[in-house]
């Protein structure tokens, strides 16, 4: 699966990147053999290296391939018998976003990383890090709960529970339906977070609540309360947002939008929630 840019100015940094992406597909060797660099960790707290593996690269071939490739065959290209490169991938189809790592020093998707895009000629190489913000487990593989923490903590869910018999819920209209459902892609992959300079390394669990919760979460907060069910939690979302780590953490550097596979529109989900964090705060004082 290729992810598709539209709507994109044809100047823009993402339209330049396109289009090199293109003219390196056109002229892509078959047969060649590339040159995978990967930083790899035997374990968590244990110290990291660096390893090349030669990989035959067939056509139409992604980086989770040519990982299978070396699984099959741990040997380096200085001839040195090694271990299977471990990594993380579930759906193979940029759905889950399990399969997140640092490729040519930008976070994204490998499976959806063509190698014809980027690496077309013979003896080109391509460099595969984790993710930094998250705990390695183990090479590619690290581990992601904190993204998941994050969403528990905006209660990103539809409260439905002892609505079965009720009956058919609310209507939406067409343009709420649309804007919903470009959010509702969001796969929890970590992208925005790796590229934010506000969500950092932390592995204190104790600190998370109070650690910047990240443009996903925020985003899925908006997804939620502008749900006509889901905004019976609304006012709980909010609050924690306007708590520490929340809305007001972010720097806006906008790197998020630039990396997210799905081109979900994050700094608009962000000004958004900022907007409805201050009504929150002024009807709390009010209120008090």
């Amino acid at each position: 699966m290729i992810s598709t840019f539209t709507n994109t100015d044809a100047n823009s940094p993402l339209a330049a990147e396109l289009a090199q992406r293109m003219a390196n597909r056109k002229m892509a060797k078959e047969g060649r053999t590339i040159i995978f660099r990967i930083k790899r960790c035997d374990g968590p707290g244990k110290p990291s290296r660096w390893e090349d593996f030669k990989v035959p690269v067939p056509k139409n071939a992604n980086v989770i391939s040519c990982l299978q490739y070396i699984a099959a065959n741990p040997v380096t290209a200085q001839g040195q018998q090694s271990t299977p490169v471990v990594w993380d991938s579930g759906c193979l189809e940029e759905v889950c976003g399990a399969c997140t790592m640092v490729i040519n020093g930008k976070v994204r998707q490998s499976c959806s990383c063509l190698i014809d895009d980027y690496a077309p000629g013979e003896g080109d190489v391509m460099t595969l890090e984790p993710m930094s913000k998250f705990p390695v487990i183990r090479d590619l593989w690290v581990d992601r709960e904190r993204v998941f923490h994050n969403l528990k903590r905006v209660k990103a869910w539809v409260p439905i529970d002892g609505t079965y018999y009720l009956g058919g819920g609310p209507k939406e209209s067409p343009q709420k339906q649309e804007t919903r459902y470009k959010l509702s892609e969001c796969m929890s992959c970590g992208c925005c977070l790796e590229a934010c300079p506000q969500f950092n390394l932390e592995e204190n669990k104790n600190e998370w609540d109070s650690a910047f919760i990240g443009a996903h979460a925020i985003s899925q907060a908006r997804l939620f309360n502008e749900h006509e069910t889901g905004k019976q939690l609304k006012d709980d979302r909010l609050d924690v947002l306007m708590g520490p780590g929340g809305v007001n953490d972010c720097g806006n550097a906008q790197n998020c939008v630039k990396v997210c596979p799905k081109h979900i529109p994050l700094t608009e989900s962000i000004a958004a929630i900022g907007r409805a964090v201050t009504v929150r705060a002024f009807t709390r004082f009010f209120k008090d």
